[in-house]
């Protein structure tokens, strides 16, 4: 897919999102939907560029948060202090022993709060405006402007050298090394990229829920990234942001069922799996006028 037809495709779907909330805006089930519907369109994007550590999610909620509370820091200055702080706490942190300390009594020292998550996260404030769960639409706003970027950042990247250089390293290492291609340098590029912007949606999520629990650590996370990944297709920017809003929406739409939601959501990833293996969007190039008139 060319870069002009993506962009296209993208700024369809971001159009109609960006005027959701003029219909919308005094339902906050709905709106709560669009809100995440955005976040996890672009979180799930980097995951399909560069599968990193989902654990930059929850470091960089958690490092906003203390930035906040502890040094009256906002929401930009947090931002760089977690970039900066992330490469020194990884090292130590993959150490087994001391991960458990952190869900204990180290975890409450420091700030993570233990085993307990940190309960109350202060909303973000940009020139006197409060941007929580509490002022909907102005979150919606904020949250869909970064997104923009982001997805502007994601889609050149894809279509750039940087992104060929990668994806020929995903496909063949071997074959993209002899070529001259740095395997070290392009995967550390695309991870450095893809880290910060998730770990700059998870600070946008922790100060929109108010809280952080140590299920965000768990294999919940990963597994609707996983099927989000699958239903748009894995490799076939952009139809991850598809397969995010439709994760989403149905996740949200089984919030009823209570325990049986996660079997419904793996019996449909199985499904998708038997029947499309490409996801929706190898079942839209599959129909589409120029595939049958190729066969």
């Amino acid at each position: 897919m060319s870069l002009k037809r993506m962009l296209l495709i993208l700024g369809g779907f971001y159009c109609v999102m960006g005027i959701m909330p003029l219909f919308f805006s005094n339902t906050p089930y709905i709106m709560n939907i669009l809100i995440m519907i955005l976040i996890w369109a672009v979180v799930a994007s980097c995951w399909d560029v560069c599968i990193c550590f989902g654990h930059t999610f929850r470091f960089a909620g958690h490092t906003s948060c203390l930035c906040h509370n502890n040094g009256g820091r906002n929401y930009r200055s947090a931002g760089c202090d977690c970039g900066s702080a992330l490469p020194q706490t990884c090292r130590p942190l993959c150490r087994p022993g001391l991960i458990p300390f952190l869900r204990g009594p180290l975890g409450r020292a420091i700030g993570s709060g233990g085993a307990q998550g940190i309960l109350t996260i202060p909303p973000i404030n940009f020139f006197g405006v409060a941007f929580s769960s509490a002022h909907l639409v102005p979150f919606f706003y904020l949250t869909f402007f970064v997104t923009i970027i982001c997805t502007l950042i994601l889609a050149l990247i894809i279509k750039s050298y940087w992104g060929t250089a990668f994806l020929a390293l995903k496909d063949s290492e071997n074959f993209a090394t002899s070529l001259g291609i740095s395997a070290f340098k392009y995967k550390l590029l695309v991870f450095a990229i893809t880290s910060f912007i998730t770990g700059l949606f998870g600070a946008l999520y922790a100060h929109y829920v108010g809280m952080l629990s140590t299920k965000m650590l768990s294999m919940d996370v990963f597994t609707i990234l996983m099927i989000m990944m699958v239903i748009g297709g894995i490799g076939k920017y952009p139809g991850v942001v598809v397969g995010a809003v439709i994760t989403v929406t149905v996740n949200q739409l089984l919030a009823p069922m209570g325990m049986y939601r996660p079997l419904i959501m793996g019996a449909l990833v199985v499904i998708l799996v038997l029947f499309l293996r490409d996801g929706v969007v190898g079942l839209v190039q599959k129909f589409s006028p120029l595939q049958r008139k190729l066969g």
